[in-house]
This record gives C-alpha cells, structure tokens and sequence, in this order.
C-alpha cells in the first residue's frame, strides 16, 4: 500500500487519480508531480516500487509542491486573520452562522437557516 503524506492511495486507481486523493493535489498538480518524479500517470498505484513512493515522499518534505499540511496551516491562519476582527465585513461571525459579502438575508439563505418556518395568524382575542 502507498502511503504519501500521511495518506493511504488507493491500490486500483491510476497515479495521476491515487495523487488526488491528498488534500491540495488536483488533477494538474497531480500531471507535474508525476513528471516531476519521472513516473507514467497511467500507470496504478499498486505497480510502484518502495523506491518510487519513497521519492515520492521526499518530493513532498522538499516542499517543491504546496501539499496537505501547508494548505491546512493557510487555511486556518486565513480564517484567523480574517475572524479576529469582527468590524469587518467579510467575516461578521462564522460561528454564529450569518451570511455576509452582501447576500440576502429576509429570504433565501435557506441552507444556513433550516426549512421554512410557517408562522399562523394566531387566535383573535377580540371579546363579545
């Protein structure tokens, strides 16, 4: 079994669709990768020899490629940087689940918000 960056890929699958699975790679980088380590992206996973997959490590500790942990770290700092400050627009409160960067908020925005509520009129409380 590959394991490369901390993932397991998947036997079966192509090189260039096994490198997918790890969280930044997409089909192009995926195409350099394989070009980068002198590998056929048609060829399966389960065909790579231990020399291969360790080289293929070592292209991700080399850092030539952004790769799972740092798009994490990016992500997280970004939201961060963008939360700490709650007069911005951008970011009014994410835990708080409010829609921002100018959407509608009366209607739509159903996803965030649950199923339509039906308010009744209620009883008339006019007396005789």
């Amino acid at each position: 079994m590959a394991r490369i960056a901390g993932v397991n890929l998947p036997r079966e699958k192509r090189l260039e669709v096994g490198l997918t699975y790890i969280y930044g790679i997409g089909p192009a980088t995926a195409r350099k990768v394989c070009a980068e380590l002198g590998l056929s992206p048609d060829e399966k996973v389960r065909d790579l020899t231990d020399d291969e997959i360790a080289e293929a490590s070592q292209l991700h500790r080399r850092a030539t490629f952004r790769w799972r942990a740092t798009f994490a770290r990016e992500r997280s700092q970004a939201i961060k940087r963008l939360s700490g400050d709650r007069r911005l627009p951008r970011i009014p409160s994410p835990r708080a689940a409010c829609r921002c960067n100018g959407q509608r908020t009366k209607t739509n925005a159903r996803t965030r918000k649950g199923p339509k509520k039906t308010v009744g009129r209620g009883r008339s409380t006019e007396q005789t």
